[in-house]
């Protein structure tokens, strides 16, 4: 057991001064007093839940900002996958470490206590459990708490067409996922802070036969993802296939609920808004990614207006940032409805809190992580964001997630706590300056790719 003091800490009720939190040894808060005078370990300045990162490919880290260029007068999301997929052919499961680890490293500095790793590079040089073991190795040497998702990849698009020559190294067929899913289900068994999902890459890649095998043979109960009607191309392609838009296709095949995050899910109707409201399903945001990509807007007002549930992921990596991301999911609605504060409803005023509080609930969803609030029997996954930072002073305490997200580009973040243990202090990590050569040697090497 140890106690730790919080100056400042945002409870259910708001936010509150001098909190001490008993947390016990699995890293669970066992007991809360507020207005604590006594002695323990002090942190000073706005100490809040940290945000579960739900949805990233570790590897795209390595090209982020190296697609930004085009031969062609309609470059698109598809274009952009050619390149990707040259990448992803060259890296090895010790590049993938390399990666990932100053990744992690990143996002625990930017706020996130948690990934969901959407994993799909397999095979290559290394086989899937090598490449998986990448993934959890960094992790786990980090210090961020890991949804591990090996991903089923079958076919290159609807209606069961094979694989392209790229896309080989995504591929398994229905036993070998099954296989992997259960090596990896004792493997993490023993793992307090990394839990195993299961994903499928999306309609297109995976055919309804193995999405139903899957589902009813699958070794493991932990969350389900699944990219989803993130592209225009994609819902026609699916029109054309089934008659059916990509959400509205899936409802009608699967039973979708809690347990599912939905990737995405940029172009929805009515119905399908109404569709996953009702599941309880998770819609997993990726803004910057989705702006990189030019996939276009969530209709975020409708859903929020249905009491839907959102989580936010930095998933190509062109940013690590929350702020960035809640702000890109808040702006671009702005100059879609060109009005503001379009995330604020009538219980929650202040925007960036309303935002940042329901990323919280449905990131807990999402990862399956029992975290996302300062309440005993939760998790101790907390961020403390530095009260003398220029973007915070002089804050009231309503607005301070607010100025968070929506002033200026400081990362205030200065401590970062995951199951009770800090492993960001004063803004550093241990193990940085290590992690970065790392990576700065595995980088000179891989540039030959795209140059």
């Amino acid at each position: 057991m140890k106690r730790i003091i919080l100056t400042k800490a945002l409870l259910p009720s708001g936010w509150v001064s001098n909190v001490a939190l008993d947390i016990d040894e699995s890293g669970l808060i066992s007991n809360i007093i507020s207005g604590y005078g006594g002695e323990g370990e002090r942190y000073a300045g706005y100490a809040m839940p940290g945000q579960n990162n739900i949805h990233s490919h570790a590897f795209q880290r390595a090209m982020a900002g190296l697609a930004e260029y085009t031969y062609s007068t309609n470059d698109s999301f598809w274009t952009w996958r050619d390149i990707m997929y040259r990448f992803a052919g060259q890296i090895s499961s010790a590049d993938l470490e390399v990666i990932a680890s100053q990744l992690y490293l990143e996002m625990l500095k930017a706020g996130y206590v948690n990934v969901c790793e959407f994993h799909y590079l397999h095979h290559g040089g290394d086989d899937s459990l090598a490449m998986s073991d990448a993934i959890i190795k960094a992790a786990k040497n980090v210090g961020i708490a890991l949804t591990h998702l090996p991903v089923l990849y079958m076919a290159s698009g609807f209606g069961e067409t094979s694989l392209t020559k790229s896309q080989l190294r995504f591929g398994h067929d229905i036993k070998s996922y099954l296989d992997l899913l259960s090596i990896l289900s004792k493997k993490l068994e023993t793992e307090p802070g990394q839990k195993l999902g299961m994903a499928f890459h999306s309609l297109r890649a995976v055919p309804e036969e193995a999405l139903k095998e899957c589902m009813l043979n699958s070794p493991i109960s932990g969350p389900i993802h699944i990219h989803i009607a993130e592209q225009l191309k994609e819902v026609n392609d699916c029109l054309y296939w089934s008659g059916k838009r990509p959400v509205e296709w899936l409802y009608d095949h699967m039973n979708v609920d809690e347990n599912w995050c939905l990737v995405h899910a940029t172009h929805l109707n009515d119905d399908e808004i109404s569709m996953i409201v009702k599941s309880g399903a998770v819609v997993g945001l990726c803004p910057t990614t989705e702006a990189n990509l030019g996939d276009g807007l969530f209709p975020l007002k409708k859903y929020l207006d249905q009491n839907g549930l959102i989580a936010i992921g930095s998933d190509s990596h062109i940013s690590v940032s929350i702020s960035e991301e809640l702000r890109w999911l808040e702006y671009g609605q702005r100059l879609h409805h060109n009005k503001r504060n379009i995330a604020a409803d009538e219980k929650e005023p202040q925007t960036g809190t309303n935002l940042y509080q329901k990323c919280l609930k449905g990131g807990a969803a999402a990862s399956g992580f029992n975290n996302g609030a300062i309440v005993v029997g939760k998790r101790a996954d907390l961020i403390i964001l530095d009260e003398c930072s220029p973007i915070l002073v002089g804050t009231p305490d309503k607005a301070i997630i607010d100025r968070f997200i929506f002033n200026g580009n400081q990362n205030p973040v200065r401590h970062v706590i995951v199951a009770g243990e800090c492993i960001i202090s004063d803004y550093k990590h241990t193990r940085e300056d290590k992690i970065f050569t790392e990576f700065a040697a595995t980088m000179d090497r891989l540039k030959k790719i795209l140059d």
